[in-house]
């Protein structure tokens, strides 16, 4: 039996088959690996380290070991060898793992085989786009789940309430539509939510117009009838669907949305707060509709536009799902308000792609415009930060003080040609400055930030660990 027809076996049978896979803690594999155990598969994995997702794997019946050995793939627990092994992109080919499933004939396979059979049968909602995608589908999931659709879903962090990753009973399934490696062409949707496309992953993607062509090819995903929304106010996006010739995509089965006067459906008398942002939601027939939000910025007015627009399309009225919006309090690491100790607010975000560090500051100012912003940022990656390096100039403009860490490697080697100290001369800041390591970096920040102020970690690898660590040294600075 193929292994992508285990899908079609009754649950019962599928408790017989097994699904490594190596990454198993990513954000990619996390999720899948929920599904897949909710699926009613056995499922095993490793990791490079554990973590608390690897641990809530571990306690949903999942076999995960840390590091890496071809010896994972069958062990005493598990001496039937798996039908399939997952590998995250990440995964180098020289993984021992890989290697031995590979030299034993295993299937080897990656997310964007596997996401075509894991939704087969569902009404796929897949949210796209350079930024934005967590937070967007996350708030897809959330009103579906509130008003009682149980959506299955695969989301890019975790959620209160939710989680990352679930079956679900209902029709709808919704995925954050990752573009990286094209994993979101394995995918069939019935709608499609672009939120933006700005040019990422240059490692992967070369040029600035062959990852626009992959969006392009994952728009020719979109099923008969289905539906594309899509953001007005991304240049790129609009010029991407207005190629689509309207005997491909009929105007009726595009929505537009923004917060510009062109939009569609348009966000009006935005206020954004620290506690709260509220809008108008306005469509073309002239309603109009309050919207009120816990997370902060104009990006996630946007956001928000998407999710009601997506809620709209399969049914639900905007007067319904509106309401749940108010209870949405955000994803782990999109905007995450750690703490506050001695008057300093420390906030965790994900941002690493230029454009997302500009977008996140922004609405911090907008949020606290009463407190001194301190930015640190970990520039993610050799390659993103060489190529996009003069995109950096003026993206903390409305932070007061810039630290910039050492480069996360990530899955790359040091490359000698970039480096902090140029991140932090092409932004042209006046209080930019390299803190080196995160040991130095926590430190500078212990000694110099006063209150009132907030900090805002800005990193999509280990500095996290600087909100919690940084929060620890204040609460102890207190107490002294």
């Amino acid at each position: 039996m193929e292994w992508s027809e285990l899908f079609e076996l009754a649950p019962e049978a599928r408790r017989r088959h097994r699904f490594h896979l190596i990454g198993i803690g990513g954000a990619g594999l996390g999720p899948i690996a929920q599904v897949l155990l909710e699926m009613g598969f056995q499922v095993s994995g490793s990791d490079q380290a554990a973590s608390p997702r690897t641990e809530a794997l571990a306690a949903a019946g999942a076999h995960v070991r840390v590091g890496h050995s071809a010896a994972h793939l069958q062990t005493d627990e598990e001496p039937q060898r798996p039908d399939a092994v997952l590998v995250s992109a990440a995964v180098p080919p020289t993984n021992p793992e890989l290697m031995g499933a590979q030299a034993a004939g295993i299937p080897v396979i990656r997310r964007r085989d596997l996401l075509g059979p894991l939704t087969a049968g569902r009404r796929v909602i897949a949210v796209a786009g350079t930024h934005g995608k967590t937070t967007t589908t996350a708030m897809i999931a959330h009103m579906l789940t509130g008003v009682g659709l149980a959506p299955g879903y695969i989301i890019g962090s975790e959620i209160p309430g939710l989680g990352a990753g679930a079956l679900g009973r209902g029709p709808h399934f919704v995925i954050e539509a990752d573009e990286y490696d094209e994993a979101f062409l394995g995918l069939a949707p019935t709608i499609i939510v672009l939120t933006n496309i700005d040019w990422d992953h240059p490692d992967y993607f070369h040029t600035p117009a062959a990852y626009a062509a992959a969006f392009r090819r994952f728009l020719d995903r979109l099923q008969p009838g289905g539906r594309l929304i899509y953001c007005q106010d991304d240049a790129e996006v609009e010029a991407l669907v207005a190629s689509i010739p309207t005997e491909a995509l009929p105007s009726a089965q595009r929505l537009g949305y923004g917060s510009s006067s062109r939009a569609t459906w348009q966000a009006r008398f935005i206020d954004i707060g620290p506690d709260q942002t509220t809008y108008e939601l306005h469509g073309p027939g002239g309603a109009a509709w309050p919207v009120c939000l816990r997370v902060p910025g104009l990006h996630n007015v946007l956001n928000s536009l998407a999710a009601l627009l997506t809620a709209q399309a399969i049914g639900i009225a905007v007067a319904t799902a509106a309401p749940f919006l108010a209870t949405y309090s955000g994803a782990v690491r999109r905007f995450q308000v750690k703490g506050e100790a001695d008057g300093v607010l420390i906030i965790d975000d994900y941002a690493h792609h230029p454009t997302e560090v500009r977008t996140t500051l922004a609405a911090a100012r907008a949020a606290y415009p009463d407190r001194t912003i301190w930015a640190v940022y970990q520039p993610h990656t050799y390659s993103r930060t060489r190529i996009l390096l003069d995109q950096f100039e003026g993206v903390f403009a409305a932070a007061d003080h810039v630290l910039i860490t050492e480069i996360y490697p990530a899955r790359e080697a040091p490359d000698p040609r970039v480096n902090p100290a140029q991140v932090a001369a092409v932004s042209r800041h006046r209080h930019a400055r390299v803190s080196g390591n995160l040991e130095t970096t926590l430190d500078l920040l212990a000694n110099e930030v006063q209150p009132p102020a907030v900090v805002v970690i800005l990193s999509a690898g280990d500095a996290t660990r600087l909100a919690s660590a940084l929060l620890h040294r204040l609460q102890a600075r207190v107490e002294s």
